[in-house]
């Protein structure tokens, strides 16, 4: 502390001592006390303030889940009213197309109009060709035979190849 004093003493050209001053023990809890009750005073009706956030908190999660369920339910739905209508739609353009080309409207499977008449033009120019009056002749007029004698596969199978190897 002398030396403090040296200092100011060249700096300042005066010399201040400065005393401290002594508290009691009973003097200073009394200090402590006082401050402590100022702080304690300030956050007085933290409790209440933190339960009627919490509250609020909740209440807002509720409302929140429920308009989150009704939004969710709103677009479930719109996804199958515009399902539905795309479905619709496709229908009625096969519909038409069919009714226009006289194929049947199950042959057709293209979502567009454009795409649906090319389609049926395609099935109608195939069935208009050569190819398909083509087909083979069934020997037998397609009947089921041995039918009375109850043959195995591989004897009807045997019976069959040895008809066709002979001819």
């Amino acid at each position: 502390m002398a030396d403090t004093a040296t200092v100011e003493q060249e700096n300042n050209g005066t010399v201040t001592e400065s005393q401290e001053r002594t508290f009691t023990q009973a003097e200073l809890d009394e200090i402590v006390k006082s401050r402590v009750a100022k702080e304690r005073a300030k956050f007085s009706d933290f409790e209440t303030l933190q339960k009627k956030a919490q509250k609020f908190d909740e209440m807002e999660e509720a409302s929140k889940s429920e308009l989150q369920k009704a939004t969710e339910r709103a677009e479930a739905l719109q996804k199958q009213i515009d399902s539905m209508t795309h479905d619709n739609d496709v229908r009625l353009v096969r519909e038409k197309v069919s009714k226009e080309t006289g194929v049947p409207m199950n042959l057709l499977s293209a979502e567009t109009e454009e795409d649906c008449m090319a389609q049926a033009q395609g099935i109608l120019e195939y069935k208009n060709s050569a190819n398909v009056s083509n087909y083979p002749s069934v020997k037998d007029g397609g009947e089921v035979q041995n039918l009375a004698q109850k043959k195995t596969t591989a004897e009807q199978f045997a019976d069959w190849f040895a008809s066709n190897l002979t001819e």
